[in-house]
């Protein structure tokens, strides 16, 4: 049966329909690049990022995209993620995260959207509790509430949120003001030569202290020198990604045995 939400058709979709590539005028497939927790020493958690099966880029992946393919997108994503995941032996790994990107225009309605994520992660013995969902404060919304509503049903299903690229886009600390993460990530141009920018250190400082008051775990993203590395841990932010530490790996899992 199609039902219609915001005026558009949906048709419910499962795992299955969302692995089919025959849905999809293009294929891809996924990198992954570790998020470090830098008390262990160990990955806290793999960002999944879409590339091409022959390397190209997530830009040049999605260009395909548009607003017919929007929906089947994001769900296959979703799928293809934990499904490689899994197959590279993420579960295995002590409490590590896997981290997805979603478009939040691309849902409908969230406790139908996160069925095929949730068959997904049965099918391929993923813990669901462990996958995070970001959604990069670059895309403009175009239902606020939409966005609150998908984040209090993903928190309701045990799944992890979390906002990324905070600080460089449309909303910035008015969106705390309606919904609060799991997790914040601060944006690498906020990150940039931190270690030498009294400006980036109060900016960075006062979204720390922020997020302290309101039990959200920050990553800093984009990080590339040890001086902003050690810098950002002083401020008391454990949880770091970037070029420092590895690029992304295609299908594959850099550091999965720690630094």
């Amino acid at each position: 049966m199609t039902t219609t939400i915001f005026a558009q058709p949906f048709d419910p979709v499962g795992c299955a329909a969302c692995k089919d590539k025959s849905l999809l005028p293009f294929a891809f497939t996924m990198a992954f690049q570790p998020i470090m927790d830098m008390e262990t020493g160990c990955p806290f958690a793999y960002e999944a990022l879409v590339r091409g099966v022959n390397g190209e880029s997530a830009a040049s992946v999605l260009s395909w995209v548009d607003d017919g393919n929007r929906y089947r997108f994001d769900q296959a994503c979703r799928v293809k993620a934990i499904e490689l995941a899994s197959r590279l032996g993420l579960a295995a790994l002590p409490d590590c995260r896997l981290s997805i990107n979603f478009l939040p225009n691309a849902v409908y309605r969230a406790e139908t959207c996160i069925r095929a994520t949730l068959e997904a992660a049965r099918e391929f013995s993923f813990p669901h509790g462990r996958i995070m969902f970001e959604v990069t404060e670059n895309e403009p919304l175009n239902h606020g509430e939409h966005l609150k509503a998908i984040f209090s049903e993903y928190r309701r299903q045990g799944l992890i949120t979390a906002i990324d690229d905070f600080g460089a886009g449309y909303a910035g600390l008015n969106m705390l003001t309606r919904f609060q993460p799991h997790v914040l990530k601060i944006d690498m141009e906020l990150i940039r030569n931190i270690d030498q920018d009294p400006v980036r250190q109060a900016i960075a400082g006062g979204i720390e202290l922020v997020c302290k008051r309101l039990g959200i775990v920050i990553i800093a993203e984009g990080i590339e020198t040890e001086a902003e590395s050690q810098y950002l841990q002083s401020l008391g932010i454990r949880y770091q990604q970037g070029y420092l530490f590895a690029r992304p790996g295609w299908e594959s899992l850099p550091l999965a045995g720690g630094l």
